[in-house]
């Protein structure tokens, strides 16, 4: 295990690291190519058959396929003049930090990633879209390096927030507006960066491509399930220990990832799952597997790959918090989401300080149902989900708040304006 300020990384026993590797501050292009990175493409189209072959999914959150958006977005710019790829490294949950580890550790896989998916792509114009200011000079240092041939690559910074991320917000801010996003349709791979079809894929996703090129979909396969295939990188924080950034195989017994991390299962009350979009767990946790279709299946899902242990913390004011998050952070341009993550937070809050009735939870039980899908993009989404699990996944806290007889908050209740977030040391050069 490898400590650097606040961040720990290590990579699963028995398992070859595929996206974390020993490196200094930054991994230089000497190193990366030592390491076999920036092998010739030979054919495009062969590589998309091994990305189709391997089930690779978006690490984002979504886990849509990536050779299905590829394609896509290849076709559509064929007949429409272009495309453009961007690299979204605009890592918008606090509770993660996968994404800018790559960016600052190792720009160049990153950008390896990039310049494959814009050869399979046929895209003229590639960008690296980044809030974090030592990830933009990370991946600038990078490309000052690398000097890659017939790539116009754009690192495009923009101010962090939990919506900048999303991907039509992305394509509104390199087109001179907000990052907030727009109404759909169009999706991006329709219309996009400058009207053209546009792929945007989060930075661990791309960061597979080379490990696809060198070793084929076979290979990568060896690691995960049928339908979660490959390793992916998980962010732990809670359960009073310091944050830590694993590279996990998809399917690893939950139990497994708390001894990784130590933590005794005896111990764990909950988890807030897949950063604060997939909202609460109860202790039924403990009888799963990290992969996407066991978390779609009890209706949670792994989303970026964060997971936040709830080991003293009282579930009611963990939820509280990220509600009121969202009530922060929506972008204030769709009145359900605005008024919903508002009403939402406050009826949570209520409850938090033993100060709600039994109708107002069945007002926030009623919008947890009522408000989904109602909003531009998932921050309403995630706000139901968030209030949706706590009622569902832990009642009885629910009825010790409605009683003012809570032990965990009798001291005082938790509050965080951003739950479980990763210090993020800036030190890269």
């Amino acid at each position: 295990m490898k400590t650097d300020a606040a961040i720990r990384t290590a990579v699963w026993p028995s398992l070859e690291p595929r996206l974390l590797a020993e490196a200094a501050e930054r991994e230089d292009v000497a190193l990366y190519r030592e390491r076999g990175g920036y092998l010739p493409l030979v054919d495009a189209d062969q590589l998309l058959g091994e990305v189709d072959a391997s089930g690779l999914v978006g690490r984002g959150g979504a886990a849509f396929p990536l050779g299905v958006k590829l394609r896509t977005v290849r076709d559509n710019g064929r007949a429409n003049g272009g495309a453009v790829v961007i690299a979204n490294g605009e890592e918008g949950e606090p509770a993660s930090v996968k994404d800018r580890w790559l960016l600052r550790h190792r720009p160049h896989l990153v950008l390896d990633g990039l310049r494959l998916a814009a050869a399979i792509a046929s895209a003229w114009r590639v960008y690296v879209y980044v809030s974090d200011a030592d990830s933009a000079r990370s991946v600038e240092t990078a490309l000052a390096e690398a000097a890659l041939e017939n790539l116009d690559v754009e690192v495009w910074t923009v101010e962090p927030g939990y919506v900048a991320g999303e991907e039509t917000a992305a394509v509104q801010a390199i087109n001179g507006g907000p990052a907030k996003p727009t109404d759909k349709p169009p999706r991006p791979f329709e219309v996009g960066v400058r009207e053209l079809p546009t792929l945007i894929s989060n930075v661990e996703t791309l960061a597979n491509l080379p490990y696809l090129q060198r070793y084929g979909a076979k290979a990568f396969r060896t690691q995960g399930t049928v339908l979660s295939p490959g390793t992916f990188l998980a962010t732990i924080t809670g359960a009073g220990r310091p944050p830590a950034l694993y590279e996990l195989p998809h399917g690893l017994p939950f139990t497994e990832l708390l001894a990784l991390h130590g933590v005794s299962s005896e111990h764990l009350r909950g988890v807030l799952m897949g950063g604060y979009f997939a909202g609460l767990l109860n202790r039924g946790v403990l009888d799963t597997r990290l992969d996407h279709e066991t978390m779609r299946g009890i209706g949670s899902g792994l989303g970026c790959g964060a997971v936040s242990l709830i080991t003293d913390d009282c579930p009611v004011a963990v939820a509280a918090s990220v509600l009121a998050y969202f009530d922060r952070e929506n972008a204030g341009q769709c009145g359900s989401c605005f008024n919903g993550t508002a009403a939402m937070a406050a009826a949570a809050g209520a409850l938090r300080d033993s100060a709600a009735t039994a109708e107002d939870v069945d007002r926030l039980r009623r919008w947890s149902v009522v408000l989904r899908r109602r909003g531009a993009c998932g921050t309403l989404d995630a706000a139901t989900n968030v209030a949706a699990s706590l009622l569902d996944q832990f009642p009885a806290e629910v009825t010790r708040h409605l009683q003012g007889s809570c032990p965990d908050c009798e001291h005082g209740a938790y509050r965080a304006e951003r739950p479980y977030e990763v210090p993020v040391p800036v030190r890269c050069p």
